[in-house]
């Protein structure tokens, strides 16, 4: 999984979501409750169960909502600009947030991480190498083929979606130029912003496609950016949206996306298997991933108030939200050591709600502690102390 952006707007531009950041800040919390969901269920040996292990396998479209989340805030101050006619974000500036926001609790994560294993083993760890330690640093692990066997780490296999994260930022401004330039001409027309998106979109089924049916690609492409792009390009689509100020339902959004999420549950979207599958299964989960996440994030950014937006920015969710990141980061080598040296269970065996809320019992102090040892570094010298998403929403 992954990471969203910070939501006290450091991307170098001036363009509040009023009145959203409570919202918006629990939503990453959900975000991170799913991916910590599907991951127990995995350790526990649940995916296999029928329809139920589908539907806890498919609680990883927690990585997809944070896409969508990175593609709604980071591409936001762009469209307002464009909007508006007021200069375009500092690609310098919003590179140097990203770092600062990005890299401190991660480095610590990775070193972390590597030092643990160094001791302690519970099989076959490819990545825990010198070779590893630096293509995890770098967030190149991906860049390989068979990476399963070569970089993949016990304590670090969730950080794939980070690399993709980081590679979704460093394309971004060119993306802006494309799109709001080189597209719209230079001028606020929604339309062909849109229509720009949608063609994003069509990157990752095109890319799932030349995966699935040639040997052009390596094996672990589909976890490369273009695979995830139509997520982050649903989330652009949603800040456009926003900014045009389309308003929705909430209740019908969420609905629609509970739906979507019980069909990829079913065989629709492939079995859970490292097996060869037909083409359509990745094509069909990649796009009802996208559009759950999409239909998410507009429900927390395109609705008026109402139970969507209470549940979501209650003052517990916002607190989670503000360390999902570090939740994210943490809960897979919490995870692993609960499971083999707290429990002592075999994998794939034992309770999964046990694991998992034992998993979140330790992890939730840690990442609270790690987001407060590494604050220092996510401020920019000159920025005033940061005011809580609850205050900026009053």
């Amino acid at each position: 999984m992954l990471t969203s952006p910070d939501l006290d707007l450091d991307t170098g531009a001036a363009a509040p979501v009023s009145g959203r950041l409570a919202s918006l800040t629990g939503l990453r919390a959900v975000a991170a409750l799913l991916v910590v969901g599907t991951h127990a269920a995995f350790a526990t040996g649940k995916l296999t169960h029928g329809y139920l292990g589908l539907g806890l396998a498919r609680l990883e479209v927690g990585v997809s909502i944070f896409f969508a989340l990175s593609g709604f805030l980071l591409f936001r101050p762009w469209v307002v600009a464009a909007a508006s006619g007021s200069a375009a974000p500092s690609a310098r500036i919003y590179a140097r947030h990203r770092l600062r926001r990005i890299m401190p609790a991660y480095v610590v994560t990775v070193l972390l991480a590597y030092a643990v294993y160094s001791f302690y083993s519970t099989g076959p760890n490819p990545g825990q190498s010198l070779t590893g330690l630096i293509r995890h640093l770098t967030l190149t692990q991906i860049y390989t083929d068979n990476y399963l066997l070569t970089y993949l780490h016990r304590g670090l296999s969730q950080t794939w979606s980070l690399a993709v994260e980081v590679a979704f930022y460093a394309v971004l401004p060119l993306l802006a130029y494309l799109l709001l330039v080189v597209v719209s001409r230079g001028r606020w027309r929604p339309g062909r912003l849109l229509a720009g998106l949608t063609a994003l979109a069509a990157v990752s089924p095109l890319w799932l496609l030349v995966l699935n049916t040639t040997d052009w690609l390596p094996n672990s492409a589909g976890m490369w950016l273009p695979a995830q792009l139509s997520a982050f390009a649903g989330g652009m689509a949603v800040a456009v949206a926003n900014v045009m100020g389309v308003r929705l339902r909430a209740e019908v959004v969420v609905a629609t996306a509970v739906a979507l999420y019980l069909l990829v549950s079913t065989p629709l979207a492939g079995a859970v298997t490292l097996a060869p599958v037909p083409v359509w299964q990745p094509l069909a989960k990649a796009g009802l991933y996208a559009a759950i996440a999409t239909l998410v994030v507009a429900a927390a950014t395109l609705a008026g108030r109402g139970m969507v937006d209470g549940v979501l920015s209650a003052k517990p969710m916002v607190w989670l939200g503000e360390i999902s990141y570090e939740i994210f980061l943490l809960h897979v080598l919490v995870m692993a050591i609960v499971l083999s040296a707290v429990l002592r269970w075999p994998l794939f065996t034992g309770s999964l709600p046990g694991l998992y809320l034992l998993t979140l019992a330790v992890t939730v102090p840690l990442a609270w502690l790690l987001h407060r040892a590494t604050i220092i570094w996510r401020r920019s010298p000159r920025s005033p102390r940061r005011i809580s998403p609850r205050r900026r929403c009053a």
